[in-house]
């Protein structure tokens, strides 16, 4: 007898929480079932047949007497659970045809709509201030995309030369931003209330994903972090106190200290949890933020900005800088920022370092 391999213990006053996270079970298991789960960690051999409880957890699946499974993954035991936890999504039917899956799928969709979705962006209020409206998007060059592709790159050294709000409201627009240009490709198919599409896709068409604009050198707008209101374009002060230099918030990277302008990409998990209530609906908010992390660079790049990014957060001071509380279902996920460049993909601490080596 033995531990089952894919179990992870929560302890949560007043029981303890047994979750078989690769089979999507979950336990809670009072005083007597903890202590005698403890004992059969210690000494699985200890395990009796008589036992009324040793019994039960072995019909969950918590004990077996299959031999463990060998995954080789590394070191890091976190992301295997995170991985192997959000594989498989738990249903219990499986459509055999498409017109099976449009009606299990689009009874889901009345049940989701049944409950009140969370709250829009633009009804929090993030402090006292005016929305600041930006100024109307530039038009990219077309058939610019293939050259861009061809010459975006990330680079480390910025000049900190000031860039236009014009384009700050570009980049936004072309990224985050609620497309009027899209208004008439909606069809029937999208429910009231999600109406709204961007340019990139996104998981069910939630748009779960957000924006905060950090402002450092923007001409015709004052320094501080500013949310970004998709639907309306607009940009709403969230702090104007920055008191701390921007590498220090993102894992000490100090070489981009001087970057004129970013964007924190946030998600909003409550929208996510709203219509899927299953783990993998956590993959899908990186993958949502990595359409909208290219299509800033590529934006960005297009209009002759150079590009930087990063996930290194130092997530606590990033909150604190966001004004987002631990707690909060907005959380934030990666950083990318764009300026002026002499295009060098090293800071010069760095290139130097490595010509002085041997």
């Amino acid at each position: 007898m033995q531990i089952a391999p894919y179990i992870f213990i929560l302890p949560r006053t007043p029981a303890t929480v047994v979750w078989d996270y690769k089979n999507h079970k979950q336990f809670e298991l009072n005083l007597a079932y903890s202590i005698r789960l403890t004992e059969l960690i210690n000494n699985p051999d200890n395990f009796d047949n008589s036992s009324p409880i040793d019994a039960q957890l072995f019909a969950a699946g918590i004990l077996t007497t299959l031999a463990s499974e060998r995954l080789i993954w590394g070191w890091d035991e976190l992301s295997k659970i995170f991985h192997i936890g959000t594989k498989n999504i738990p249903c219990s039917h499986v459509p055999e045809n498409t017109a099976e899956w449009a009606s299990i799928y689009l009874e889901h969709c009345k049940k989701t709509l049944d409950i009140p979705p969370p709250l829009a962006r633009t009804s929090i209020k993030h402090v006292d201030a005016p929305l600041i409206h930006l100024p109307t998007p530039l038009k990219l060059p077309e058939h610019s995309l293939i050259h861009v592709l061809f010459i975006r790159k990330t680079c480390r050294t910025f000049t900190g030369e000031p860039v236009s709000l014009q384009a700050i409201s570009t980049i936004l627009y072309l990224c985050l931003g609620y497309l009027k240009e899209r208004i008439n490709t909606i069809d029937e198919s999208v429910a009231q209330g999600l109406e709204a599409r961007r340019s990139s896709p996104s998981g069910g068409g939630l748009n779960a994903c957000e924006g905060f604009l950090y402002a450092q050198n923007i001409e015709g707008l004052q320094p501080g972090i500013y949310a970004y209101n998709a639907a309306e374009h607009t940009l709403s002060l969230v702090n104007q106190q920055i008191n701390q230099s921007l590498g220090h918030v993102l894992s000490g990277q100090h070489f981009i200290n001087n970057l004129p302008a970013g964007l924190f990409i946030t998600c909003r998990f409550d929208k996510l949890w709203w219509k899927y209530e299953h783990s993998r609906a956590y993959r899908m908010a990186y993958v949502e933020a990595g359409h909208i992390s290219q299509t800033f660079q590529l934006v960005a790049t297009a209009l002759g900005l150079s590009t930087w990014l990063t996930g290194a957060l130092t997530d606590h001071q990033v909150e604190s800088l966001l004004n987002i509380e631990e707690n909060n279902p907005e959380q934030a996920l990666f950083f990318l920022g764009c300026g002026k460049s002499d295009g060098q993909v090293m800071c010069k601490e760095l290139k130097s370092l490595l010509n002085n080596r041997g």
